[in-house]
């Protein structure tokens, strides 16, 4: 037999046409992968994903009970520089603001869940543990009067609408249609509409404007809807108010404490929450309002009109 280097050398023609056509075939296979065009990718379009959100776990407002002043720049500008509270929160809402949140942390928020970021309740929150709306200061559409929402709401069920865009005002009328359609007509029950412009070009633009806002407002709600450029800084995280570029929505009791709140888009079951709260305050209020009315226990309407007389002498 012959060495296997000489059966090589014998074979080296056939060999070589071998390799060749197995590196013909192989170049024809990367041309035709490389020239072949690649379909163009699609966009992807974030959608937004409710399942990700949580219900609110906490009750909404300040804990101080409001009362209808406004503080005097004077008097804002003392407690910045002397009080040591009003320092400490300066500085945390400046750290916050500044260092944690950029200017366009609010817009860009919008793309994941459309700036939701809780699920309103299903139920009140209890009186005992719910909070106070802080006293909100705006000019009524109706006479040009500043008003107070502390004086506004004190005795009535409101429904408080926090505006600041032409999407917040979809927001709210998504959560508020159903229930002022219902209770509109219940003296005991008040929609409440805030425009609240924080930035100044804004609010000056909105007070030129404010006939255009008059005449697009339907006329009953006039008197209770208020155009504000007061700063809520320090009261946006206790109201949960956590995006500028989306509506808010609040259940007020007589009391002025917060029961219930939603944000931004509206569920179909938050919108139903709503109506539903807001009719278990309104008979509550009925109930309290009939209890005060009635004579007490043991004495006659007469009597007791004379004791009331005696009282108001004395």
């Amino acid at each position: 037999m012959l060495p296997s280097r000489l059966l090589l050398r014998a074979n080296a023609p056939e060999y070589l046409t071998i390799f060749r056509r197995c590196a013909t075939s192989s170049a024809r296979q990367k041309t035709t992968h490389s020239t072949t065009p690649k379909p163009p990718s699609q966009p992807k379009t974030e959608t937004p994903d409710l399942n990700k959100l949580q219900p609110l776990n906490r009750p909404l407002g300040v804990l101080e009970r409001p009362i209808a002043r406004i503080k005097p720049r004077g008097e804002v500008v003392k407690e910045l520089l002397t009080d040591d509270e009003a320092i400490g929160r300066e500085r945390k809402f400046l750290v916050k603001e500044v260092v944690t949140k950029g200017y366009f942390h609010d817009l860009h928020m919008i793309r994941y869940q459309g700036g939701k970021t809780w699920i309103a309740p299903k139920v009140l929150v209890r009186e005992d543990k719910a909070l106070y709306l802080p006293n909100i200061t705006g000019t009524a559409l109706s006479d040009g009067q500043v008003k107070h929402t502390t004086s506004m709401c004190m005795g009535k069920i409101s429904v408080l609408s926090i505006l600041n865009s032409k999407i917040s005002e979809n927001h709210s009328a998504g959560f508020t249609s159903r229930t002022h359609a219902r209770y509109s007509s219940h003296p005991l029950y008040q929609h409440i509409h805030i425009n609240h412009q924080e930035n100044l070009l804004k609010s000056i633009l909105v007070k030129l404007f404010t006939s255009s806002v008059r005449s697009s407002t339907p006329v009953e709600l006039h008197s209770t809807f208020l155009v504000s450029s007061q700063n809520l800084d320090y009261e946006k995280d206790a109201m949960g108010m956590t995006n500028n570029r989306v509506g808010y929505v609040y259940l007020i009791d007589e009391n002025l404490r917060i029961r219930w709140g939603g944000n931004a888009d509206a569920m179909l079951e938050e919108a139903e929450a709503l109506e539903v709260c807001t009719g278990v305050l309104l008979k509550r209020l009925e109930k309290k309002l009939e209890n005060e009315k009635t004579p007490k226990e043991g004495t006659s309407p007469i009597e007791e009109e004379r004791v009331d007389a005696d009282k108001t002498a004395v």
